[in-house]
């Protein structure tokens, strides 16, 4: 099979759409991010990318802490705008009910199924216009109503996903299998 080839971009589908939640000054501050990842799972880490030129960039700097808020799908036009506007130019964090958590320095949004709280490990100095933090996990606070034997579940979170050359969001759709268990009764195909 012959594949179009797309150049040097990024591909990777779909990504979750989250709200970083950071102290910039003495104010809480909430930005749409889809660049972020797991990194690692023991000591839990992730990343999140940010652009240099960002509001919400010095503040994760300057306090060492940041949030990632997992928002519901009910939730996207809310979402979208806080990718739209700047801190600079409107409070953002009045938007929602912030909590603080073990941290004390990483405000989160009480609205959002998930919420971890993260203290930054590392800053690679990266080429290109974003920021890369690695944040371990100190803490992961979810809406009971999202869980599923103490265990938050991706169908009661409802996250929004978004394809980004499309520049669509997306919900979840069916569960197709269940992992490292699925595989286990897969065969090659006979000719």
């Amino acid at each position: 099979m012959e594949k179009t080839r797309l150049g040097a971009r990024v591909a990777l589908y779909p990504l979750p759409i989250v709200l970083v939640g950071a102290l910039v000054g003495e104010r809480p501050n909430y930005l749409t991010v889809a660049y972020c990842g797991i990194v690692q799972h023991d000591p839990p880490m992730l990343a999140v990318s940010l652009s240099r030129g960002q509001y919400t960039t010095p503040g994760v700097r300057e306090r060492g802490t940041f949030s990632v808020n997992v928002p519901s799908t009910d939730m996207v036009r809310l979402v979208d705008h806080c990718g739209i506007v700047s801190g600079r130019s409107e409070d953002k964090a009045a938007l929602f009910t912030t909590f603080y958590g073990d941290l004390e320095t990483a405000p989160m949004i009480a609205e959002c199924a998930v919420n971890l709280e993260c203290r930054v490990v590392a800053e690679p100095d990266l080429p290109g216009a974003n920021a890369l933090f690695i944040g371990e996990i100190v803490q992961v606070h979810a809406d009971p109503r999202c869980l599923r034997d103490d265990v938050p579940d991706i169908k009661r979170i409802n996250p929004v996903l978004f394809a980004i050359h499309q520049n669509v969001y997306w919900r979840l759709g069916q569960p197709i299998g269940e992992a490292w268990s699925i595989g286990r009764h897969w065969s090659p195909p006979r000719d």
